[in-house]
């Protein structure tokens, strides 16, 4: 399978359905999904975690039903 990239919304729908939100390592500037079990990680909004993307030039891609965030 090709690794696609998805819009926001796609991924917030695979992410409900997996138990996943938006996160950002604690003390940088890296966003990734989490399930907020992690202390390192802190849950952000989906607002903030549209706007890191943009702000940084990066995108979701979708990869046989793994989200990865990468550039555009």
């Amino acid at each position: 399978m090709v690794m696609e990239k998805i819009t926001v919304e796609e991924a917030k729908k695979i992410a409900k359905e997996r138990g996943l939100r938006p996160g950002r390592v604690k003390g940088t500037k890296g966003i990734q999904f989490t399930k907020g079990k992690n202390p390192r990680i802190e849950v952000i909004d989906w607002d903030e975690f549209e706007n890191t993307l943009k702000g940084r030039g990066l995108a979701v891609w979708n990869w046989n039903g793994w989200m990865k965030i990468r550039n555009k």
